[in-house]
């Protein structure tokens, strides 16, 4: 099988010596043989791991993505950020917690700028809104009270 792991900006992993993959969705851990039926899914932040033709295991850390089966033999992943590696102790402790620090990070950004989009409304609104009644119509029958008569 082949398998390609691709970033915005470069292809980290493309090889085609590949046996087995494991993966993470949101519903847990899976895995992939040659075969498998079309399949699509989104990959947690987790360590993507692959077994090639001579049986070496090989990892690599995503940043989340898209994992697509296609035609039982091409497995292909897009995600944000990835980091290949033989030392899966290192990639779960180092990156993996970076990748959940940025991530953290980038809810935290996001909430800010939308408490700061909010706000510039809430003030947009207040000036452009129209003035408050004085109390007094300025018709009858427009709708307001007349407080001059009670």
């Amino acid at each position: 099988m082949r398998l390609i792991v691709a970033t915005p900006l470069a292809i980290v992993i493309d090889t085609d010596e590949v046996v087995h993959v494991r993966a993470e969705d949101p519903t847990g851990a899976f895995g992939i043989l040659r075969g498998h039926a079309e399949f699509l899914t989104a990959l947690e932040i987790s360590v993507v791991s692959w077994r090639d033709e001579k049986g070496v295991e090989h990892y690599v850390a995503v940043r989340g993505g898209m994992l697509e089966v296609k035609h039982g033999e091409e497995i292909s992943i897009a995600t944000r950020e990835a980091v290949p590696g033989d030392d899966l102790a290192k990639l779960e402790d180092e990156v993996l917690v970076r990748f959940r620090r940025n991530l953290a990070d980038e809810k935290a950004a996001r909430m800010d700028a939308e408490r700061l989009y909010l706000s510039a409304m809430q003030r947009i609104y207040r000036l452009v809104r129209p003035a408050k009644p004085s109390g007094v119509p300025l018709r009858p029958g427009d709708g307001q009270l007349d407080w001059a008569r009670r």
